[in-house]
Parts: C-alpha cells; sequence; structure tokens
C-alpha cells in the first residue's frame, strides 16, 4: 500500500431537488408604512420625554433594519434533499440533528419544517413547490418521524405584522 494513499469520500446520494424562495414576502401597503412610521415616532417620543437615550438610539436602529429587511426581496435558494441531510445553497442540516418535521401551508406555499433536537435553536423553515410536495415529504418521513406543527406566538406575530 502506498503511504500517501487519498481516500475518496463518497458523494452522498441526491434524492430530490428544488428551488424555492428564502421566505415568503407579504405584501404591505401604504397604510402598513404610516402605522410603521407612527408606531416609531412614538417611541422616539417616549424614550426623549424619558431622556433614554440609548433606547432612542436602539429604535431608529431597529426601525432602520426593519425597513431593509422587509424591502429585500428573497433570494431563490437550491435546495437538494440527501443522505447526510438537506443541504440549502453551501449549507448542510444533518437529520441528526432534528428530532421531526412537519409541513405548513401558507396560502397556497408549502413548507417543512424542521424542529431541532437543541433546545434553544430555532426551527428551520424550507419551502417547496407544491407539485415536488409529495416526493419531498416523503423523502422526510423515511428519515424522522413527522409531526403536526403548529404556529407560535412569534409565528403569529410575524404573520399578523406582514414581516
Amino acid at each position: 500500500m502506498n503511504k500517501k494513499e487519498v481516500k475518496k469520500e463518497k458523494n452522498p446520494k441526491e434524492i430530490v431537488n428544488w428551488d424555492a424562495e428564502e421566505y415568503i414576502q407579504r405584501e404591505k401597503n401604504g397604510g402598513w408604512y404610516v402605522v410603521f412610521v407612527l408606531v416609531v415616532l412614538a417611541l422616539i417620543v417616549l424614550s426623549v420625554v424619558l431622556k433614554w437615550w440609548t433606547f432612542t438610539a436602539l429604535v431608529v436602529l431597529s426601525a432602520i433594519a426593519l425597513l431593509i429587511y422587509v424591502k429585500r426581496p428573497p433570494r431563490q435558494l437550491h435546495y437538494s434533499l440527501s443522505d447526510k441531510g438537506i443541504s440549502e445553497g453551501n449549507n448542510l442540516y444533518s437529520y441528526e440533528d432534528f428530532k421531526n418535521f412537519g409541513v405548513l401551508q401558507d396560502g397556497d406555499n408549502y413548507a417543512i419544517v424542521m424542529t431541532p433536537r437543541k433546545r434553544f435553536s430555532p426551527r428551520v423553515t424550507i419551502y417547496f413547490p407544491q407539485e415536488s410536495g409529495e416526493e419531498i415529504v416523503d423523502a422526510f418521513g423515511m428519515r424522522l418521524p413527522m409531526e403536526e406543527v403548529k404556529l407560535d406566538f412569534l409565528d403569529k406575530m410575524v404573520r399578523m405584522l406582514r414581516i
């Protein structure tokens, strides 16, 4: 045997591939922006009256960051389901890091929601096209147990605020 023998790593077998947006962008009308500005101004006035200068800076920076976020269009990501896990662009999520998954329907959009084993880790939501849904759900079902997914308080607030 050669001392410099190189072991080739076996490529994981790809099961399903698809492209989808990273999140659902919700429409915001002029009223949404008016209410947003009024809330930000109210918080700024309150913080100035109470002389909370750090809070004033936090409100301004948070408002700017939120405006940038809501105006940015979602990226189109490539997903690939393999024997090792699911890859999202350059990120690989191993099945071992999740205890279960569920399917969530948001209007005309469908998503796989994976619940992590680590207590304080966020759930991973991956959108998929309806026409590939059965194949994707079946592939996940062979690797993780499926459970019903319910929106938590934060998810409901994000939807209500259309963020």
